[in-house]
């Protein structure tokens, strides 16, 4: 299990490894392709590729690798990375459930104690679209806050502003593993080269796909080491800005609104 963290295997949420992503992840080695996993789970190809870039972005290495090809496919493969995390998750899942069933058994005296209750820490959820798991590779001070760069991939760093107390609290140091959580609403995209802006992060990439609705449109961008990132912006500024599959985007994100959380 040293390879694979338990806790980021079994905690539940939208960014989390839970039964329903493990069996997206088995079908898509079944199929090899995407949109065939996502109708073997019953998802939309829309789910099931939100689904895999949420993994990706959780782990130190891709769990899928994929060449997006819209809802009627495109070529996907499972990783050893990806493997190694099916076989450790039903590992776990198998020795956790027998530890449940001896903490009921334990519990038994105590008919009112609700386990869910008890572990609902473990269920903690968010709200914000990207979770980016990656190592603090520098932590600088201030006289009340700190700046904490996250190295989520080769070339891809985030950096983040929060209370010196909040640093020291969480154990963020040189080494330590930490997730990035950005609401994708914070996430601003231009194009261009040169730009100057106030954001201290400027992430660049290449669009993933596009998806409008009737006034916003949803831009996942593929940044490096199969990482990604989601940007809701007004479906205006997407056609103003003209974004398409392929083309190279910069997302901008002022390091305040970037959440740090560790295990």
């Amino acid at each position: 299990m040293s390879a694979v963290n338990a806790s980021v295997l079994l905690r539940r949420g939208a960014a989390r490894v839970g039964a329903e992503r493990i069996a997206l992840l088995k079908a898509i080695g079944e199929t090899g392709s995407i949109s065939a996993a996502a109708k073997q789970a019953d998802l939309s190809y829309k789910a099931a590729w939100d689904a895999v870039q949420a993994l990706n972005n959780l782990f130190d290495g891709p769990l899928v690798a994929a060449q997006p090809g819209g809802a009627k496919g495109g070529a996907a493969e499972l990783t050893p990375r990806g493997r190694a995390v099916i076989a450790a998750f039903q590992k776990v899942e198998a020795e956790l459930a027998a530890a449940l069933g001896r903490i009921e058994a334990g519990l038994a005296d105590a008919p009112d104690v609700d386990l869910g209750t008890l572990f609902w820490s473990l269920g903690m959820k968010t709200s914000a679209r990207n979770a980016l798991r990656g190592v603090v590779s520098g932590v600088t001070d201030g006289a009340v806050n700190a700046e904490v760069t996250l190295k989520v991939a080769d070339g891809v760093e985030v950096v983040a502003i929060i209370t010196r107390r909040s640093v020291a609290e969480l154990g963020l140091k040189p080494g330590a593993a930490a997730i990035a959580l950005i609401k994708s609403s914070f996430v601003t995209l231009a194009v261009g080269e040169g730009l100057r802006t106030s954001a201290r992060n400027q992430l660049v990439g290449k669009v993933a796909a596009r998806e409008d609705g009737a006034v916003n449109s949803e831009i996942s961008i593929a940044l490096a080491d199969g990482k990604n990132l989601t940007a809701t912006i007004t479906k205006e500024s997407a056609e103003a800005l003209a974004l398409s599959p392929g083309d190279h985007v910069v997302a901008l994100i002022k390091a305040q609104h970037v959440i740090l959380a560790v295990e």
